[in-house]
């Protein structure tokens, strides 16, 4: 089974500049040891169904800790099969260009 998502988190009530909190969230992420992209407007993270949303809850629950508003963006693809979908997706759709 393979969860792929696109997931965004940010606090709403901190000022303009956010990345320090969205750090925090990538750090556990990147710790998580699931297979995972950084983008420019979320992290992509690959894995099992329960792994994957365990991760979500630990970022939320890191920056709920000192932020009274935190946004939440997650999209997601599940597949029966497959993995490294990260870098399949991609490859699948730059090789057709």
């Amino acid at each position: 089974m393979s969860l792929l998502i696109n997931f965004s988190i940010f606090p709403l009530d901190k000022g303009e500049s956010v990345s320090q909190y969205v750090a925090r969230a990538v750090k556990i992420i990147k710790d998580s040891g699931l297979i995972c992209e950084l983008g420019p407007m979320g992290t992509s993270i690959e894995g099992e169904w329960d792994e994957v949303m365990d991760v979500v809850t630990r970022c939320f629950e890191e920056l709920k800790r000192d932020c009274s508003r935190v946004y939440l963006g997650i999209t997601g693809d599940y597949r029966k099969k497959g993995k490294d979908r990260i870098t399949a997706k991609v490859k699948s759709v730059e090789e057709k260009l």
